[in-house]
């Protein structure tokens, strides 16, 4: 007899002239293909390859079946058990492989990556990150961290930056990015977790909006129609409200946020990575000087500017936004202006405002500073010292302007120390928070 390595070995029969054996190779191909179709089942990986690779599978079966039954292959149990201790190990030996390499398709699985885009600096791996925004305070006052943007709003500030989600491992599919605050800031009431999704421009405050609290109901960052191997741009943002008395908080303070990434179809199949902010809130005291309705204009700059233009000890024409008023000795020209104070992560709700002339007029006996509560007076002169600064208020609030009446007297005194011409003065604003 023929040894059974023997690719085509051949028998005599009384009604049929040549018949085929059913030899290693055939079997070994088909126990190959099967192989593999067991071991994509059992890695979960259905689509297009594994189709095939069923049809191919029953495609042979069927026709060694039937050639078996058209008597054209004849199956010798002594040859099939040679066949298995020849090529046991051979089998042995690719389903390992095949198991091996399945392993290393499982472990190619879809992957998030988080990347800096030129904003914070996002450093870490392997799912887990790390970004510090740097010091905040809710008047958007300073200087923002390194590559942080900062917008003020009318009750606190946000700062923002834009950053990059990196979809992985999704061939033939699309991808989704979520996100969800999973550890909130301790502090809470002192600052916000904000976002804002690829599918809008995030160098715009105006796209932020208050990113999900809830891996329930996460907020949709990136996707969803993400490609493979593809970057998309969001944004990340930390508002920081006004904030004061009992809830004031000014330190470190920390938020972790999860991404995941899903992938489109089924089975589902998910990543996540994390990232922890750091952030520093600080304490901010504010006041500046406006332009009251029906007032003169206060100018801003480094410093806040007022124009009397000209003026005289007999009250005419005054200027747009004064009105001269007479008093004993000459008249006083008057504009309302607002005190506009704001401050932030501070014990208490109210504050101080005073007022003192740091630097006099050259002339000073004929151009006095004063200062009223109406437009009708009683004008007071505003003290030439600090140290004896006049209190305008001291229940100032957060945020809420306040109209005050500057006036200037000019006295109607004549001889020959009158001057005639330009002069200037300086006042100083001191706002206090306790």
């Amino acid at each position: 007899m023929a040894t059974p390595r023997t690719q085509n070995w051949r028998s005599s029969s009384a009604d049929r002239s040549t018949r085929l054996a059913c030899v290693p190779w055939q079997v070994a191909l088909i126990t190959l293909i099967l192989t593999v179709c067991s071991a994509a089942v059992a890695a979960n990986r259905i689509g297009r390859s594994n189709l095939i690779c069923a049809v191919v599978s029953i495609r042979l079966v069927t026709g060694v079946l039937a050639l078996i039954a058209a008597g054209r292959w004849i199956v010798h149990p002594h040859l099939v058990l040679h066949w298995i201790s020849q090529v046991q190990w051979r089998a042995a030996l690719a389903v390992l492989m095949l198991a091996a390499m399945f392993t290393a398709t499982a472990a190619k699985a879809q992957t998030i990556t988080l990347l800096s885009a030129g904003g914070a600096t996002i450093a870490g791996g392997t799912n887990v990150y790390t970004s510090s925004f740097g010091n905040m305070n809710a008047l958007g006052a300073g200087t923002a961290g390194a590559g942080m943007s900062v917008t003020s709003m009318s009750n606190g500030a946000l700062y923002y930056t834009e950053f990059q989600m990196h979809a992985a491992g999704i061939a033939g599919r699309t991808g989704t990015v979520t996100a969800y605050v999973s550890t909130n800031f301790t502090h809470t009431p002192a600052v916000t977790m904000y976002a804002c999704p690829s599918s809008l421009t995030c160098t715009s405050s105006a796209n932020y909006s208050v990113l999900s609290t809830s891996a329930a109901a996460p907020t949709t960052l990136g996707g969803p129609g993400m490609a493979n191997n593809s970057s998309v741009t969001g944004g990340l943002a930390i508002f920081v409200p006004d904030n004061d008395g009992a809830s004031a908080f000014a330190g470190t303070n920390t938020v972790t946020i999860t991404f995941t990434l899903t992938r489109s179809g089924n089975p589902v199949r998910t990543d996540t990575a994390t990232l922890t902010i750091t952030a520093v809130t600080q304490t901010a005291v504010q006041l500046t000087l406006g332009t009251a309705p029906g007032g003169a204009t206060i100018a801003a700059g480094s410093d806040f500017s007022l124009n009397f233009g000209n003026v005289n000890g007999l009250g005419i024409g005054p200027a747009g936004g004064l009105t001269a008023t007479s008093v004993a000795g000459g008249y006083v020209y008057s504009t309302p202006y607002l005190l506009q104070p704001a401050f932030a992560e501070l014990s208490s709700t109210t504050a101080t405002i005073k007022v003192a002339v740091s630097t006099n007029f050259a002339h000073p006996t004929q151009l006095i500073l004063q200062d009223a509560t109406a437009s009708a007076g009683p004008f007071t002169a505003i003290p030439i010292s600090p140290a004896t600064a006049r209190t305008l208020t001291s229940t100032a609030a957060d945020r809420s302007p306040i109209t005050r009446y500057l006036g200037l007297f000019v006295s109607n005194a004549n001889g020959p120390t009158i001057y005639t011409g330009s002069d200037n003065a300086t006042l100083t604003f001191t706002l206090t928070v306790p």
